[in-house]
């Protein structure tokens, strides 16, 4: 006899599971376990963070605080399928520090939980860690490697006096003077708006969402005209989220990394855009609050504080930028006009996208090599 069910009238599709606590990812890593020391962070407003200590048992080196992009996280930095850039700065006599800061897929945040802005993460997030690092490090010299959206809100920290007395700061992809191509500024406008309604953040992993989900046009979208047969690369190196931009020059990618990006790169969610629009709209950082007074002390147009920098900066960039184009260039070119006090330098990588600056298989050879020539020189 074979027994039909019949679904209840009042049953209902299962929901999506999503992350809800502040519970931090495990990182991915090929060091001894002894020495990845995961420091329990929590900032003054309230958001648990992530903050990661690689021992090197030598109290007398250099720290370099480790700044991952918008929807990356301190697993960028990291990678076990390659030399990577906490490798390299082992082997150079430095102790690395990793912040995942509230914009890190390895927390919840760009999905669930309290909402931020850029604002939160100059004020809050990284002047906290770097004070919390000082408090462990004492008199020794405190570096900065900040990558896209990390470097955007490290240099409203910096301007508003907030870490003051940096040994240096590297700065790649973006800083003081965010370009975008003009498609990727209209296409976060008008989708912003368009699917607003509808969604609160854009994923990248197609397996999670499934076939049948409401995202399902973003990723055909996203494979129109795509080379790579791979849903996660179409939706960052074809489109990034939707924008139109790349991410990454794809040959610069190792296959095990390749493989590893919806874990690498996390759903971008789609408030933030309110905040990135003015900033691009503005060709330069700009607050977001400016009427709440706990945000008082961030400049509201960084660049017009600019002459608060106390630090060298470099500015590193891909020739093949494809989401921040030639914005490093012309900081630099803005800055040795309007403050040219200011010891700020420019470097172009030939051949290289903007992710694929850290997560490139060449990287320790082609671009690794920039980093630790500067930080030499002022350590």
């Amino acid at each position: 006899m074979i027994f039909r069910t019949t679904p209840s009238r009042t049953a209902r599709p299962a929901l999506r599971r999503v992350r809800t606590t502040a519970a931090l990812r495990p990182l991915r890593h090929r060091l001894d376990p002894s020495r990845v020391e995961e420091i329990p962070f929590r900032t003054s407003d309230g958001v648990r963070l992530g903050l990661t200590r690689v021992d090197t048992g030598d109290t007398g080196r250099p720290a370099v605080l480790l700044l991952h992009g918008h929807t990356a996280s301190a697993d960028m930095f990291l990678l076990p399928e390659t030399r990577n850039l906490v490798d390299t700065l082992l082997d150079d006599g430095y102790e690395p520090w990793l912040l995942d800061w509230r914009g890190s897929c390895r927390l919840p945040y760009n999905e669930t939980g309290r909402r931020y802005t850029y604002d939160d993460v100059a004020l809050y997030d990284i002047p906290e860690a770097v004070a919390h690092i000082r408090d462990r490090i004492g008199e020794r010299p405190l570096f900065v490697v900040a990558h896209c959206i990390g470097s955007l809100t490290l240099s409203l920290s910096m301007t508003a006096g907030l870490v003051p007395g940096l040994a240096g700061v590297v700065s790649q992809g973006v800083f003081l003077t965010p370009r975008l191509a003009g498609r990727t500024s209209l296409r976060m406008s008008v989708a912003g708006e368009l699917l607003k309604p509808r969604i609160d953040h854009i994923p990248v992993d197609f397996r999670k969402v499934g076939l049948w989900s409401k995202y399902t046009p973003l990723f055909a979208l996203a494979a129109r005209k795509a080379s790579c047969p791979d849903p996660t690369c179409q939706i960052l190196h074809h489109s990034a989220w939707g924008t139109g931009a790349s991410l990454f020059v794809h040959e610069n990618l190792a296959e095990a990394t390749h493989d590893r990006l919806a874990e690498l790169l996390g759903p971008a969610p789609l408030w933030i855009l309110p905040h990135l629009r003015r900033i691009e709209l503005a060709r330069s950082v700009v607050r977001w609050h400016n009427t709440d007074h706990r945000y008082r002390a961030l400049p509201e147009n960084a660049l017009d504080a600019a002459a608060r920098i106390d630090t060298p900066v470099l500015l590193l960039s891909g020739s093949e930028n494809g989401l921040w184009l030639d914005s490093q260039r012309l900081c630099h070119e803005v800055l040795a006009r309007r403050q040219p006090q200011l010891d700020v330098s420019y470097t172009e990588i030939p051949g290289y996208g903007h992710l694929d600056t850290f997560l490139g298989r060449g990287a320790a050879l082609d671009v690794f090599g920039h980093i630790l020539e500067f930080l030499g020189e002022r350590r």
